[in-house]
């Protein structure tokens, strides 16, 4: 089953996707769980697959992507987790590197991502995002699939230039991390390490290589991260990046506005937005 979470007409939902649309579960479902978080949150998955039989109500064109959890608790990031990136940035540390995103610094698939006014240095970097359906701590490795709903598509965009001793400044500008379209039940990913995953700079293949590649497999990123902090359902742990970032390409390699970047992961999805300059000034809530 693959859960999009998504706004129509005004109107936040989420929904299973099928090949011809989107059956909303928000409309079906939403008095008991408001978002696909909830869903999680109540263990209801099952509900939403009883219903997986139904026509679709929304067509794509009809509706916008959001995140696919658009507020998890908590984005835990693992930096330097392929081969190829370690060498790239000459990272020998056995230890997972980690950071984290703020929430508001995601987008939706097909929404524009913001290239920050004050880096020179935007980068691409696709990923596979975890979602946590059932929460804990301590978790071991060998049960730490158990904890899984389900896995998406990130394209974890980076201000190379505002990354020095910490990355969090460099990770957290507004509409930066995309995370979609969908996320693929943990189910349909027996094995989330025997995965394609590449990434496209206006059609150029730029990341092209399999989960398998992961130093720190997902198992063993769950049971360390949960060593130190407690999971709930709806966090978010995104695994790391391939090598072939454009920091270490020669000429480097950076976004700009106009660029198209892409995020395919096999058996999960296509994500796939545009680069758009963020605005001079903040958006601010109405009061």
């Amino acid at each position: 089953m693959k859960l999009a979470s998504f706004v129509h007409q005004g109107i936040r939902s989420y929904g299973i996707v099928k090949a011809d649309g989107v059956i909303n579960l928000g409309q079906r479902l939403g008095d008991r769980y408001g978002d696909l978080k909830s869903l999680l949150a109540a263990d209801a998955l099952s509900e939403a697959q009883q219903l997986s039989g139904e026509a679709t109500d929304l067509r794509f064109d009809d509706l916008n992507f959001l995140p696919v959890i658009e507020n998890p608790g908590k984005i835990l990031c693992v930096g330097m987790n392929y081969a190829e990136k370690r060498k790239e940035f000459d990272q020998h540390n056995p230890a997972p590197t980690l950071f984290v995103r703020f929430a508001d610094s995601q987008t939706g698939h097909n929404a524009p991502v913001l290239k920050p006014r004050h880096s020179s240095e935007f980068d691409y970097e696709g990923e596979l995002a975890v979602i946590i359906g059932k929460g804990g701590e301590n978790i071991s490795r060998e049960t730490a699939l158990s904890h899984v709903a389900g896995y998406s598509c990130y394209m974890d965009g980076s201000a190379r230039d505002w990354q020095h001793t910490w990355f969090t400044a460099g990770k957290n500008w507004r509409q930066t991390g995309a995370f979609g379209p969908w996320m693929a039940t943990a189910d349909e990913i027996p094995d989330p390490h025997q995965l394609t995953i590449r990434t496209w700079l206006n059609g150029r293949m730029v990341q092209d290589d399999n989960t398998a590649s992961m130093i720190h497999k997902v198992a063993e990123l769950i049971e360390y991260i949960s060593t130190f902090t407690s999971l709930t359902p709806g966090d978010v742990i995104i695994t790391g990046s391939p090598g072939g970032v454009g920091k270490k390409r020669n000429p480097p390699l950076f976004m700009k506005a106009g660029d198209r970047i892409e995020v395919e992961i096999e058996n999960i999805g296509h994500l796939s937005n545009v680069i758009i300059d963020a605005p001079a000034h903040a958006l601010t809530a109405a009061h």
